[in-house]
């Protein structure tokens, strides 16, 4: 079956690489409306990290919440992300895209004005639950949306590129978040910083151009397959394991960092080494997404990542606290390009929107089990058992990866 595999993915690499070679002089990836869509995903997420990070603190500082009631108010958002998504995907693939972006944009940067007026923790956790409904759809339309004004020849490299958004704004917006909260001591700063940055990707996204395309037409609407891409069910559930790990420890690290570890303000470089990561990554796995490798990039960037967990979860130690962060966010760099063309490939054209809303699902999944799991085993057992569950279900999707998710996207996947 190995043998199998490699000599498909071969003949892909070699069709890709002639393919890409006859029309790579004529088509540029970095086109003006590719440069807004991939600024616009900068400004989400960066307006997003700063303050995601810093909300466990703020809970714990403000109202005196404890760690389980934490993971259950930061889960909320995470539920709406995950009931929205499927929706996202149908709109964007049934109605005009960039009116669908616009008013999911609009809504996504108006929510961060309720946690300025949030004043109890109930409003709060209201506010964050119902913040998670924009999110969800504004991400669905904005990549759905970069796919189709990526050249068809640099697609799967584009990809790949679109997310080194999230990545440098996951590098920069939780230290800055950090040092202003350092410097100010002020939460309702960044606030209101979240709410400009976030009206600003609207005002860039405004600026998108698309062609008329033909809209989906007789299909069931009701359909649970025009929802969500159900060929891509094992890849999805893998995802699942890999973004419970992520999940536990993107939301608890910097409390766990300052209980446990005595690390004050170095949370910020530990997400800092994290994005670096993610960041080196996609640049060096771009040339092998671009020769149609997404196979092997998936290979390596999970074996890397359960390595990563591992090693966070085992060893309580400063320096394995940095040099973990690196190796997660090498992992998931190679990972998440490489899960999104697998997922866009096994569509036609029009279920671009279907297959990026199914991926996005999947992670949301793992990511609100892995925050409510998180804080309740912390809450009970401490932080170490917390992480080190976090590791054994990113290793169970490791597994389900190499024994079945594998093939099943080389007997799937379209040509």
């Amino acid at each position: 079956m190995d043998k199998i595999e490699k000599e498909i993915e071969d003949e892909a690499e070699r069709l890709a690489s002639n393919a890409q070679a006859q029309t790579r002089g004529f088509e540029r990836l970095w086109n003006g409306n590719y440069k807004r869509v991939w600024s616009a995903n900068f400004m989400i997420f960066f307006s997003f990290m700063l303050l995601t990070p810093l909300f466990p603190l703020y809970l714990s500082d403000e109202w005196g919440t404890d760690r389980q009631t934490i993971g259950i108010v930061l889960s909320g958002y995470t539920l709406a992300t995950l009931l929205v998504r499927p929706f996202g995907g149908f709109f964007v693939d049934s109605f005009p895209r960039k009116k669908v972006l616009m008013i999911t944009f609009f809504l996504f940067a108006l929510f961060f004005g309720g946690y300025i007026v949030a004043g109890t923790l109930t409003l709060f956790a209201i506010v964050r639950t119902l913040h998670g409904l924009p999110f969800g759809a504004v991400t669905v339309a904005n990549s759905t949306v970069a796919i189709d004004v990526l050249p068809s020849s640099r697609r799967t490299e584009g990809i790949g590129y679109y997310g080194l958004s999230n990545n440098i704004a996951t590098a920069i917006a939780p230290t800055l978040a950090l040092w202003i909260y350092a410097a100010a001591n002020n939460f309702q700063l960044l606030f209101w910083l979240s709410l400009a940055i976030a009206f600003g990707g609207l005002w860039i996204d405004s600026g998108v151009r698309l062609k008329d395309r033909q809209q989906v037409k007789n299909k069931a609407p009701m359909s649970l397959d025009r929802f969500l891409m159900l060929k891509g069910w094992s890849q999805g559930l893998a995802m699942i394991c890999y973004a419970f790990s992520y999940g536990v420890l993107s939301t608890y690290v910097a409390i766990y960092a300052k209980e446990q570890l005595g690390i004050m303000g170095g949370t910020g470089m530990f997400f800092m080494l994290l994005a670096g990561g993610l960041i080196l990554s996609r640049l060096t796995g771009s040339r092998s997404l671009r020769r149609g490798k997404i196979v092997h990039n998936a290979s390596i960037g999970v074996a890397i990542s359960c390595v990563g967990y591992l090693l966070f979860a085992e060893i309580q130690h400063e320096a394995i606290f940095y040099l973990s962060a690196l190796i997660i966010g090498l992992g998931n760099g190679h990972m998440f390009p490489a899960f999104q063309n697998m997922f866009i490939n096994m569509v036609p054209n029009d279920r671009r929107g279907t297959a990026n809303s199914t991926l996005l699902v999947s992670w949301d999944i793992g990511v609100g089990i892995g925050t409510l799991l998180g804080g309740l085993v912390a809450q009970h057992y401490g932080y170490h058992q917390a992480f080190l569950i976090a590791w054994i279900v990113n290793l169970a999707g490791v597994a389900l990866y190499f024994l079945y998710s594998r093939g099943h996207y080389l007997r799937h996947k379209l040509v």
